[in-house]
């Protein structure tokens, strides 16, 4: 098969399997409930599969390099839920969502101009979480209504992710990885629910299952810092498979921590 030929259908492929991770992730937590959702939503559907891609085409230098680049955007991102938990409980979904990403945004451009090291993005990632979490707890209990799917949901969730791996895919080559670890770690899958859940269940409900996602991304930073010495000192294909099994392992241990809890409460 000809160059011409593979690179297109090799993209083609790449997008098709990271949407489909987004979409059934982001079905579950419609169905989850927000505590039980945000669990779901910080696991690293979006990031993992775009940094996989990256691996197959980068060695594990750059894989460091971009996953140094990611931990303080993973800070910019909890206060991208601050911002959309905030403006949600009386915007519109357009107006929360748009200054959300505009935070994101000013604030990636910010965290491009330092030059990190791996106990500075920790502690950046602290800092922001001991700031977000507190002022995020009172938003947190929000009875989920009933969602009711519509047409256009699935599309625009797999074009959202789709057109996100397809740029940093693409462009990884020309930007470098410190602009392809913040490209990869773009809040895909929040965006995509305040875009689709907001305008039907109202903000203060979908806000809740942001909300709920600080502890998440608290594993979400700690799997970049482990990717990041992992591919180091291991390769970029262990690095890879600790940083998922360090993602998955916290937000187990938070479900669990939560289930616990519950038992207590029931209790006479």
């Amino acid at each position: 098969m000809s160059p011409e030929l593979t690179f297109p259908l090799t993209l083609g492929l790449r997008m098709a399997i990271t949407a489909a991770f987004v979409v059934s992730a982001s079905v579950i937590t419609e169905r989850s409930g927000p505590a039980l959702g945000a669990l779901v939503a910080t696991l690293p559907i979006s990031a993992g599969p775009s940094y996989v891609f990256l691996a197959l085409d980068h060695d594990a230098a750059f894989i460091a390099q971009g996953a140094l680049a990611s931990l303080p955007t993973n800070a910019a991102t909890i206060f991208l839920g601050l911002t959309y938990v905030v403006l949600a409980q009386r915007r519109s979904a357009l107006v929360s969502c748009s200054a959300a990403v505009a935070v994101w945004i000013a604030l990636a451009l910010m965290a491009r101009t330092v030059h990190w090291s791996l106990a500075g993005g920790l502690l950046v990632n602290a800092i922001a979480f001991a700031i977000c979490v507190p002022l995020l707890q009172r938003f947190r209990h929000v009875k989920m209504p009933l969602v009711t799917r519509r047409w256009y949901d699935i599309p625009l969730r797999a074009s959202l992710v789709a057109t996100l791996v397809a740029t940093v895919v693409t462009l990884s080559g020309w930007v470098g990885p410190v602009i392809s670890g913040i490209l990869a770690l773009f809040p895909v899958v929040f965006t995509s629910m305040m875009l689709i859940l907001h305008p039907r269940i109202g903000g203060p409900p979908t806000a809740a299952v942001i909300a709920n996602s600080g502890w998440g991304l608290m594993g979400f930073g700690l799997a970049i810092a482990v990717l990041r010495v992992g591919v180091l000192h291991f390769g970029s294909a262990t690095g890879l498979s600790l940083a998922l099994l360090t993602g998955m392992g916290w937000n187990l241990a938070l479900w669990w921590n939560g289930r616990r809890k519950a038992a207590r409460v029931k209790q006479p």
